[in-house]
C-alpha cells in the first residue's frame, strides 16, 4: 500500500531550491500567499473538479498567483496537476518550519490562565532562548482551564508549569497514598 504524499518533501525540494538560489524568505511569503490562496473553498473547489480541463486550472493558478516566484508558481501547478491542493497548507508550514532551522529559530507555544504582559513574554523568551541556545518566537494563548502558570510548547516538548497539572498531582500523590496506607 502506497504511502501517504507528504507536504513536507515538497517543502524540502523547493526549500533547497530557495537556498541555492538566496531567496528563502521571498518564497516563505510566496508559498503563504499560495497557501492563503488554496484555503479559499471556491478556488479549492474549482482546482479539485474533475470535469474542469488541467490548462483551465493552471490558467487561473497563474493569474491569481502571477507575482509569485516561478519556480514556486511551478510547485503548486505540479500539486494542481497531481490533485494535491490540499497539502498547501502543510507545504507552508513544513517550508517554515525548515526556515526556522535554517535561521536558528525555535517557535514556542506559551499558554496562560490570563494574558501574559510584555515583561513575562520577554522573560519566558529570554528563559527558552537559554534553554535551548536559539532565537525564539513566541506566540501565546489564553486558556482558563489551566487555572494559572503556564504551558510552554517547545516543539515536541511540553513544560507544563500550569497550577492545574500541580493539583491533578497533588490529587494522585494523595490517592496513591491513601491506596498504599490501606493495604
Amino acid at each position: 500500500m502506497p504511502g501517504r504524499v507528504s507536504g513536507k518533501r515538497y517543502a524540502q525540494a523547493i526549500f533547497e531550491l530557495a537556498v541555492e538560489n538566496g531567496q528563502v524568505d521571498q518564497w516563505a511569503n510566496d508559498l503563504g500567499l499560495a497557501s492563503q490562496v488554496l484555503q479559499d473553498s471556491e478556488f479549492r473547489a474549482f482546482l479539485e473538479h474533475a470535469e474542469v480541463p488541467l490548462e483551465q486550472k493552471i490558467s487561473a493558478v497563474a493569474a491569481v498567483l502571477a507575482d509569485v516566484h516561478p519556480l514556486v508558481r511551478n510547485l503548486i501547478d505540479l500539486m494542481v496537476t497531481k490533485g494535491l491542493v490540499g497539502l498547501a497548507s502543510e507545504l507552508h508550514s513544513s517550508y517554515n518550519e525548515l526556515l526556522d532551522i535554517h535561521r536558528g529559530r525555535q517557535r514556542i507555544q506559551v499558554t496562560s490562565a490570563v494574558p501574559l504582559d510584555d515583561a513575562e513574554t520577554a522573560r519566558v523568551t529570554s528563559f527558552v532562548a537559554n534553554l535551548t541556545g536559539k532565537e525564539v518566537v513566541v506566540t501565546t494563548q489564553v486558556d482558563e482551564a489551566i487555572m494559572g502558570g503556564i504551558v510552554i510548547q517547545i516543539g515536541d516538548r511540553l513544560l507544563d508549569g500550569s497550577t492545574r497539572s500541580r493539583l491533578e498531582a497533588l490529587r494522585n500523590q494523595i490517592h496513591s497514598e491513601v491506596i498504599v496506607s490501606r493495604s
